[in-house]
C-alpha cells in the first residue's frame, strides 16, 4: 500500500531535503583527483553531525545484501553503476565520472537524494551522460502529477533517455520514501504510460534515473562486496535522484 504523508510530515521532509542537499554540494568538492571515495564518506559522516541527521544506509540491511551496508553514503565510480561501497583502494583520477547516493532521517522522516559529477577534465560522451541523465530526471518529476500514473513518469525517462543514444538500467528503480528508505511504489525508469499504481496528493517518491552510456545490461557483485552493481560492458553510468512530494499543483522537489 502506498502511503501518504500528512502536510506536516511533508514539511518536516522538506527541511531534511534541504540539509540533504547541502551536504550533497560539500560532498562534490571531495571528489578531486587524488582522493579517495573513503574521503567522501568520511565528511559525510562529519556533516551528518554537524547538522543532526541519521545517515541512514549506515548498517542498513537490504534483503538482497549478505550484511549491513558499512558506509553513510554509496559512492559509484565510472562503470560501477550503484552501491558502491567507499574505500581507501579507489582513488579518483582525472576523468572520472562520480555518483554520490545518500539517505538521511530527520526528525524520524527519510529523504534520499543523489547525483554525479566529473572529476576535473571528463570526455564529451561524460559530460553527454551527465547533463541526459539530470535532464531526465527534470522529464520524470514533470509527470509526477495527481491522475498521471506511474508508467507515465517510467514512460518519460525511458523516452528521453534512448532518444540521446544512452540506456536506462532495468534491474535498478526509484521508490517511495518517508517513513522508511524504501516504500511502495517502485518507479521503474522504463515502461508504458498510463500503467502502474496511480499518482496521489500526498505520496513521496525518490525518483531516480540510472543511465549507462552503453547497454543496459549490468551485473551485481554478489561474490564481492555484496552491494556493488556494474555495468557488463564495462561503458560509464550516472544516477540523479530527488525525493518529491506529490502536491495539487505537482511534483514539489524537497531535496533542493
Amino acid at each position: 500500500m502506498i502511503s501518504k504523508k500528512t502536510t506536516e510530515e511533508i514539511a518536516i521532509l522538506k527541511a531534511g531535503g534541504a540539509i540533504l542537499a547541502k551536504i550533497l554540494k560539500e560532498l562534490t568538492k571531495v571528489a578531486v583527483v587524488g582522493n579517495t571515495t573513503l574521503d567522501i564518506d568520511d565528511k559525510a559522516m562529519e556533516l551528518a553531525e554537524k547538522y543532526g541527521v541519521e545517515p541512514i544506509l549506515l548498517g542498513y540491511h537490504p534483503d538482497f545484501a549478505p550484511r549491513p551496508y558499512p558506509a553513510a553514503v554509496c559512492v559509484s565510480t565510472n562503470h560501477c553503476v550503484q552501491h558502491g561501497i567507499p574505500s581507501t583502494e579507489v582513488v579518483f583520477k582525472e576523468g572520472d565520472v562520480v555518483n554520490i547516493d545518500m539517505s538521511i532521517a530527520y526528525k524520524g522522516l527519510v529523504v534520499d537524494s543523489g547525483l554525479t559529477v566529473g572529476v576535473g577534465e571528463i570526455s564529451d560522451i561524460s559530460r553527454k551522460l551527465i547533463a541526459a541523465t539530470q535532464e531526465a530526471l527534470a522529464v520524470g518529476i514533470k509527470m509526477a502529477k495527481p491522475g498521471n500514473r506511474i508508467g507515465d513518469i517510467s514512460q518519460a525517462i525511458q523516452t528521453f533517455v534512448e532518444a540521446r543514444g544512452f540506456a536506462v538500467v532495468k534491474e535498478l528503480c526509484g521508490h517511495g520514501v518517508g517513513y522508511k528508505i524504501h516504500e511502495e511504489p517502485l518507479i521503474p525508469n522504463f515502461g508504458k504510460a498510463h500503467s502502474g499504481p496511480l499518482i496521489e496528493v500526498g505520496h513521496v517518491y525518490a525518483i531516480e534515473p540510472i543511465v549507462n552510456v552503453g547497454g543496459a545490461e549490468v551485473y551485481f557483485d554478489d561474490a564481492g562486496d555484496g552491494y556493488s552493481v556494474y555495468t557488463k560492458d564495462g561503458s560509464n553510468s550516472a544516477h540523479f535522484e530527488h525525493t518529491v512530494a506529490i502536491t495539487l499543483n505537482g511534483a514539489e522537489i524537497l531535496t533542493k
